[in-house]
Parts: structure tokens; sequence; C-alpha cells
């Protein structure tokens, strides 16, 4: 489903072994857009590629998490997720906002600005 990146990038692939360091720490400075999906899912597969690009065009300002959620369980657990793929934001440590299934670009600009404007408010 998800290219592998390195964790310095903007795109990077999250294990429940670094989560709190990679997105909710990292989410102080940065919101970060925590993208649970799985091979096998075809919305998944329309929508990471998206995310992705948007990410690159947005120029760093939110990081995309990649979770591959048949080798992390306990996040989507965790997060109660319920189907995939789910998109959650984290700003200043916690979740601020969610989504789930494959959604349009302009779905996904207006998500992600709010986002980035919640996080640069304070929220």
């Amino acid at each position: 489903m998800h290219s592998k990146h390195e964790p310095t990038a903007t795109i990077f692939d999250v294990t429940e072994e670094d989560f709190d360091t990679a997105v909710v720490a990292r989410s102080q400075q940065t919101p970060v857009l925590v993208d649970i999906g799985a091979d096998w899912c075809a919305p998944c597969r329309v929508l990471s590629p998206l995310l992705e690009r948007l990410t690159s065009n947005y120029d760093g300002a939110f990081l995309l998490a990649n979770v591959d959620a048949d080798e992390n369980m306990r996040i989507a657990g965790k997060h109660k997720v319920r189907g995939f793929p789910t998109v959650i934001a984290y700003s200043r440590g916690v979740e601020i906002d969610r989504f789930h299934s494959a959604q349009t670009e302009g779905f996904l600009r207006k998500f992600i600005d709010g986002v980035i404007e919640r996080h640069a408010a304070g929220e």
C-alpha cells in the first residue's frame, strides 16, 4: 500500500513502537495526519497516493504518518478505528479531527487547511 519513507521526511511509516515519538511528539510543532490502512483495502489504495501528493504540495505544513493496520492493530484499536482507511489529525499531542473512507481532493484540502489553521491557532 505505502512506499517506504525515511523518518525525517514529511511522509513516514509509523509502528506501535514509535507512534508516541513520531506522531504525538512531532505534532507539538507540526500537525500530523495519521493514515491508517491496509494493503487489501481498495479505498486505501486510492486515498494514500492522493494524501502523499498533497503532503508534497503543502511543502511541510503538515506531516503524513502511514500506519499498516495489519501490522499495528493496537494503534487502530486505541483509536477505535471502525473502517479503513481512517485518517486522524494530531495537533499539539492530541487528536483534533478525523475522517474515514476515500475522499475527494477538495474534501482533503479543506480538511488539511482546517487542521493547519487549528494548529496555528493553538488548538
